[in-house]
Protein backbone atom coordinates (compact mmCIF):
# COMPACT_ATOMS: atom_id res chain seq x y z
CA UNK A 1 0.00 0.00 0.00
CA UNK A 2 2.97 2.34 0.51
CA UNK A 3 3.49 2.31 -3.47
CA UNK A 4 -0.19 3.65 -4.42
CA UNK A 5 0.60 7.58 -3.64
CA UNK A 6 3.68 7.43 -5.26
CA UNK A 7 2.78 5.54 -8.58
CA UNK A 8 -0.27 7.63 -8.27
CA UNK A 9 0.99 11.11 -8.09
CA UNK A 10 3.79 10.25 -10.79
CA UNK A 11 1.24 9.64 -12.71
CA UNK A 12 -0.97 12.57 -12.26
CA UNK A 13 2.24 14.69 -12.77
CA UNK A 14 2.82 12.88 -15.82
CA UNK A 15 -0.14 13.65 -17.05
CA UNK A 16 -0.45 17.29 -15.56
CA UNK A 17 2.78 18.06 -17.41
CA UNK A 18 1.97 16.63 -20.76
CA UNK A 19 -1.47 18.53 -20.53
CA UNK A 20 0.47 22.07 -19.91
CA UNK A 21 2.90 21.14 -22.83
CA UNK A 22 0.30 20.29 -25.21
CA UNK A 23 -1.74 23.83 -24.30
CA UNK A 24 1.28 25.95 -24.34
CA UNK A 25 1.89 24.42 -27.77
CA UNK A 26 -1.80 25.25 -28.84
CA UNK A 27 -1.40 28.50 -27.51
CA UNK A 28 1.81 29.13 -29.34
CA UNK A 29 0.35 27.83 -32.79
CA UNK A 30 -3.03 29.76 -32.15
CA UNK A 31 -0.58 32.96 -32.13
CA UNK A 32 1.15 32.39 -35.51
CA UNK A 33 -2.32 31.17 -36.99
CA UNK A 34 -3.75 34.75 -36.14
CA UNK A 35 -1.59 36.38 -39.52
CA UNK A 36 -3.53 34.41 -41.65
CA UNK A 37 -6.93 34.33 -40.23
CA UNK A 38 -7.61 37.86 -41.48
CA UNK A 39 -7.25 36.68 -45.00
CA UNK A 40 -9.95 33.11 -44.42
CA UNK A 41 -11.85 36.23 -42.00
CA UNK A 42 -12.56 38.50 -45.66
CA UNK A 43 -12.77 34.80 -47.79
CA UNK A 44 -15.91 33.78 -45.55
CA UNK A 45 -17.41 37.16 -45.27
CA UNK A 46 -17.44 38.00 -48.86
CA UNK A 47 -18.88 34.42 -49.64
CA UNK A 48 -21.57 34.65 -47.19
CA UNK A 49 -22.49 37.67 -48.56
CA UNK A 50 -22.85 36.29 -51.63
CA UNK A 51 -24.99 33.64 -50.42
CA UNK A 52 -27.20 36.32 -49.02
CA UNK A 53 -27.27 38.54 -52.45
CA UNK A 54 -28.53 35.23 -54.35
CA UNK A 55 -30.80 34.13 -51.49
CA UNK A 56 -32.45 37.69 -52.04
CA UNK A 57 -32.50 37.64 -55.82
CA UNK A 58 -33.96 34.31 -55.34
CA UNK A 59 -36.79 35.48 -53.01
CA UNK A 60 -37.86 38.72 -55.62
CA UNK A 61 -37.94 36.48 -58.75
CA UNK A 62 -40.10 33.93 -56.37
CA UNK A 63 -42.01 36.60 -56.04
CA UNK A 64 -42.94 37.64 -58.83
CA UNK A 65 -43.56 35.13 -60.22
CA UNK A 66 -46.03 34.03 -57.90
CA UNK A 67 -47.63 37.49 -58.43
CA UNK A 68 -47.57 36.40 -62.13
CA UNK A 69 -48.95 33.31 -61.90
CA UNK A 70 -51.71 34.63 -59.41
CA UNK A 71 -52.49 37.77 -61.97
CA UNK A 72 -52.47 34.78 -64.89
CA UNK A 73 -55.10 32.64 -62.71
CA UNK A 74 -57.30 35.85 -62.31
CA UNK A 75 -57.08 35.75 -58.62
CA UNK A 76 -57.88 39.20 -56.70
CA UNK A 77 -54.60 40.63 -55.16
CA UNK A 78 -55.77 44.30 -54.68
CA UNK A 79 -56.11 45.51 -51.12
CA UNK A 80 -59.85 46.21 -49.96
Amino acid sequence: MDWVPVVFVTFKLIVLCTGMFYAIKWHYDQGKKEKEKGKERRAVLRASLTVAAIFVLLLVGLGVVTFDLARMLGLELSFP
